[in-house]
């Protein structure tokens, strides 16, 4: 015989109901076959709340009970044949008037007892069970029998305790006599010794399967569900989460124990016992294998599944008085236990010092209440702290049977979640070593969940999060090179980029399953109104694991809100020199902040685009070297302008074209006049370990005073082709000593400065062509012939690889 348990979402509505029977048709061709109902879905909560409108004298209280009615009527009328329609319309008339004058008894009395309540929440399974009995006699030998005819519990009238010597006695004498193929029985509902109605509390008509297969030794329990089996972590909250083939009986209940809500720990208990084996199946995919639950754990992995629990609250007591004191665990335990309060985790330091435990949030008031009064002698006396509470948090834990013969699985969770900036509140890890479980900000309870379950069950693909802002040449060129290089990233260095958010000046959008990037521009376009605060708000709000901010704009304003993404354990990966080159205190500080919440902030982009200049300054730093001098060209965009300015070309034309090549900043200025040079110089200056303020960098400009005090674009292309013979002089002294002009930028003893200088056939500057950057390290390894870096050091798509490369550096930080 096997046992099969169809849950509320099985039995929902006539379509589902149809499923549920063909199933039971397909497994009783084979065998005799037990089936247990829960009440149609979400029938028992409508009744519930009907009898609380009722016991508080709300007039409505009537309006669930007629929904309820009206639906169970539809499911008749849908699926059962005339010639019997008139028969079983008759006894659900009858159960539906009995519950009726209960609910109008609560109304009158204005109360509703534990007895009462039992009562009513059980007629769910009442009405489905022997409606759907009637259905199944259509086509099967089926007969009804109803559970408190069978399974005896103690007087109490929720989460009754079974009897199961005679349970098991009624259950045996019944099947012996029973020839039928099929047998529906309601689930979740019982009888007391003395004779009434009660059911058996949370996941009761899991628990009432498990019985009937124990007691009849069960070739197997089937349990179907909305989901195929028992998942790896949640698969609504962890979207890579697969269905476990096969699992232990203790690891099942540890997994349901900590909120793997397709079976609930008591179902498990009796048919353990028994060794019958659990199938959780699918109702809507019957054909999926499911999840088996024996005696043996499926396969060698460590790790079974992630789960956790959500409305914690952490109780702690605390005090030297409780140090070598025996008998507190004892009185603390006990006072919870007599409050009704459910322990889900303990935490006690070795010291003795302090006892933490973790509670549901709607048992801390009562829980604070009577630990205080308990050791109310001892607060008093100032030997115990009052209790203190910690709420909205969540319990997240890894199990699995073979955890205990693998190493530094501990160190593997704690890690993966600290480089996630997730704190934990506190530890608890049972000898067995089945379960590690932590406490954490309920917050960060998602982001927890896929960060374990990338760590443990993703073939170590790694997810970025990206957050862009700017679209602009940059920035498309950014996209366009994550775009054709997905898929190699993923087989290659198993990495999975998705861009969750993108933003430019006027548009912001958000996909927390990753924009597409075949028609992104559509969507930004579409999006909402973007601002700087906005984007952050919704960066930190959405709390992803390996988050990205992405800074491809010249903008002063998003350079101030770098720290707000640190400290928020969002890398930070920038083009925009600006923070980089702000005032001293403001550097360092991003950098502290940086280290502190264990956040990337990498601008290699900040000096020479795609070239890894900074990398190697940071390499020769960190390996001890000390650098003496630095000389360099770092504007591809000056570059580009004089390797092109010549006397049969107009300055105004080289630089409108290096604009037009995506080599200048928008605004030009800000190559022309020195600045951008000065920020980059300062920043080497910088990360070579010296303190310097952009103010301390000398500059001297090649541009008109007129040029220089322009304010917008316009105006100062008329100031380039007013001053024309200035730049053209310029060129000519340079040809008569046989020299190019180029854009230098120094550093050496402390002291920096910018400017034009005649660069001589002879320097290695001499012959650097296009927009190309250089860079030389004078150092104490390379006093003579420097460290040479050279290359292109302007444009879009070599910026846009560079920041590419920091954002996968992110990922080894």
């Amino acid at each position: 015989m096997k046992v099969l348990k169809f849950g509320g979402s099985s039995v929902a509505n006539s379509q589902n109901i149809s499923k549920v029977v063909q199933i039971v048709s397909n497994t009783a061709s084979t065998t005799k076959v037990a089936v247990v109902v829960s009440a149609f879905g979400k029938t028992t909560n409508k009744l519930i709340a009907s009898a609380n409108y009722a016991a508080e004298n709300q007039s409505n209280y009537l309006d669930l009970f007629h929904e309820v009615k009206d639906h169970h009527f539809q499911v008749i009328n849908d699926l059962i044949k005339s010639n019997q329609k008139e028969t079983v319309e008759a006894r659900i008339e009858n159960l539906f008037n009995e519950l009726k004058t209960l609910l109008e008894g609560c109304f009158l009395l204005k109360e509703i007892t534990p007895k009462t309540m039992a009562t009513i929440s059980g007629f769910g399974e009442l009405l489905s069970s022997y409606i759907i009995s009637e259905i199944a006699k259509q086509n099967m030998n089926t007969t009804y029998k109803d559970s408190r005819e069978i399974i005896i519990a103690s007087n109490v009238f929720d989460k009754a305790q079974v009897n199961f010597k005679v349970t098991n006695k009624n259950c045996q004498d019944f099947f012996d006599q029973n020839n039928h193929e099929v047998t529906l029985l309601p689930g979740f509902i019982a009888k007391t010794e003395n004779g009434f109605s009660t059911t058996l509390g949370r996941g009761g008509s899991d628990y009432t399967a498990a019985i009937y297969a124990a007691a009849l030794n069960a070739e197997e329990l089937q349990i179907w569900t909305d989901v195929s089996g028992m998942f790896t972590a949640n698969p609504s909250v962890v979207k890579q989460a697969s269905a476990i083939p096969q699992i232990s009986y203790q690891e099942a209940m540890e997994l349901s124990h900590f909120g793997a809500k397709v079976i609930y720990p008591p179902t498990i208990q009796p048919v353990l016992e028994k060794g019958i084996p659990i199938v959780i199946k699918n109702t809507f995919d019957p054909e999926n294998v499911g999840t088996l639950i024996t005696k043996e754990s499926g396969n060698s992995k460590p790790v079974k599944g992630i789960t956790h629990i959500e409305n914690i609250t952490l109780l702690t007591l605390e005090g030297s008085g409780m140090v070598g004191v025996s008998g507190t665990s004892k009185r603390l335990f006990e006072t919870l236990s007599n409050q009704g309060v459910n322990i889900v985790l303990i935490t006690q330091a070795s010291s003795e010092h302090s006892i933490c435990v973790g509670i549901y949030d709607e048992d801390a008031e009562k829980a604070t209440t009577a630990v205080n009064k308990v050791f109310e002698i001892e607060i008093e006396r100032r030997k115990i702290n009052p209790v203190t509470i910690e709420q909205g948090l969540a319990i997240i834990a890894l199990v699995g049977d073979n955890m205990k013969n693998h190493q530094g699985l501990s160190g593997q969770m704690f890690s993966a979640l600290g480089k996630n900036n997730v704190n934990i509140r506190a530890i608890a890890q049972g000898a067995s070593q089945k379960n590690i479980s932590a406490v954490i900000d309920s917050n960060d309870a998602k982001k927890a969940l896929n960060t374990l379950h990338e760590q443990f069950f993703e073939e170590k693909i790694k997810q970025l999060n990206l957050f862009v802002t700017g679209a602009g040449n940059v920035g498309e060129r950014f996209l366009a090179q994550i775009h054709q290089q997905n898929q190699y990233l993923r087989e290659q260095l198993k990495m999975n980029i998705r861009v969750v958010g993108l933003s430019n000046s006027r548009k912001m959008v958000f996909d927390t399953n990753g924009l597409d990037l075949n028609n992104w521009k559509d969507l930004l376009d579409n999006g909402e109104q973007a601002s700087i605060n906005g984007f952050f708000e919704r960066s930190k709000t959405l709390n992803l694991r390996n988050s990205v901010f992405v800074d491809n704009t010249a903008n002063e304003a998003v350079s101030k809100i770098y720290e707000n993404y640190l400290r928020n354990n969002i890398a930070v990966v920038t083009c925009n020199k600006i923070a980089c080159a702000s005032n001293l205190e403001n550097y360092k500080n991003l950098k502290r902040v940086s280290r502190k919440y264990n956040a990337p902030f990498l601008f290699e982009t900040n000096v020479g685009a795609g070239l890894p200049v900074i990398d190697t300054l940071k390499n020769l730093v960190a390996s001890g070297d000390r650098v003496i001098k630095i000389q360099a060209v770092l504007s591809g965009s000056l570059n580009f302008v004089f390797n092109n300015f010549n006397t049969s070309s107009s300055f105004h034309d080289v630089v409108k074209e290096a604009q037009k090549q995506g080599y200048t900043e928008p605004d030009p200025t800000i190559d022309l006049s020195g600045i951008d040079v000065a920020r980059k110089i300062l920043i080497l200056a910088r990360e070579s370990g010296h303190e310097l303020e952009l103010s301390d960098i000398e500059n001297v400009s090649f541009l008109p005073k007129e040029s220089l005090e322009t304010s917008n674009n316009d105006d100062f292309y008329k100031s380039l082709t007013k001053n024309e013979a200035h730049f053209q002089e310029l060129f000519e002294k340079a040809s008569k000593e046989n020299s190019r002009l180029k854009y230098v930028a120094e550093f050496s003893e402390g002291k920096a400065k910018v400017g034009l200088q005649h660069i001589p056939s002879d320097h290695p500057f001499y012959n650097l062509e296009g927009s190309d950057n250089i860079v030389l390290f004078y150092t104490d390894r390379y006093p003579v012939q420097p460290l040479q870096i050279k290359g292109a050091g302007a444009g879009a798509d070599v910026t846009a690889s560079g920041i590419f490369a920091d954002v996968i550096r992110t990922t080894i930080n």
